[in-house]
């Protein structure tokens, strides 16, 4: 009779990654390893990471041999998470493309797992009380930004998801845009400024 699934526990370790830790997957944000596991289907051996997302409530179990291919990496150094905050206070770079290829390059920077570009998404989408209001597709994906931007604060900074969103928000206060002058604000509309075009922070590969 041919071997089903059998599970045992096995190490606390496994290619600098241990159980209990957080880490970032990069396509579903931070994570928290709960087991290292081995499990043998129909006869092979496999080493899996367990890893829970409690915000989604979803368990992914990921082969420790492919956590390379997929990009699970740690959480940020305090100094990376330092320089994504000062991106937030940057000049917005929208380039003057169609959004339906602009919001392709959002997605690509969201699901990079890279912290600096996920912030530029959420400098890049962000609208003062005195600037136009966001499509549903921005408002969408700035707050899957956020969303991914927040969590990575708060685990590294190990404080609330809630005080990482009103840290991020701070920041992004303090952006060139953001100043006292609603009506030329207003102008700006999609906040197309010149020169952004040299902007070639693809992350998309």
């Amino acid at each position: 009779m041919p071997t089903t699934t059998t599970t045992k526990k096995t190490t606390q370790q496994r290619h600098g990654f241990k159980t209990s830790e957080f880490i970032v997957y990069p396509a579903h944000g931070v994570g928290q390893i709960m087991a290292i596991e081995e499990q043998e289907i129909a006869g092979a051996k496999l080493e899996l990471f367990v890893i829970s997302f409690i915000k989604d409530k979803m368990t992914l179990r990921v082969p420790t041999a492919k956590i390379v291919a997929v990009g699970m990496r740690k959480l940020s150094e305090p100094a990376l998470v330092k320089k994504a905050l000062e991106t937030l206070k940057g000049r917005a770079r929208i380039k003057r493309t169609m959004w339906s290829r602009r919001a392709q390059e959002y997605e690509a920077k969201i699901n990079s797992g890279d912290i600096v570009a996920i912030a530029e998404v959420v400098r890049d989408l962000y609208r003062s009380e005195n600037q136009p209001e966001q499509s549903y597709s921005e408002r969408q994906l700035y707050e899957a930004a956020l969303d991914r931007l927040s969590r990575e604060v708060a685990a590294v900074q190990k404080v609330t998801e809630t005080e990482a969103i009103k840290e991020i928000e701070a920041a992004l206060a303090k952006g060139p845009r953001r100043g006292p002058k609603p009506a030329e604000a207003a102008a700006e509309g999609e906040g197309d400024e010149g020169g952004s075009d040299e902007e070639s922070a693809d992350e998309a590969a």
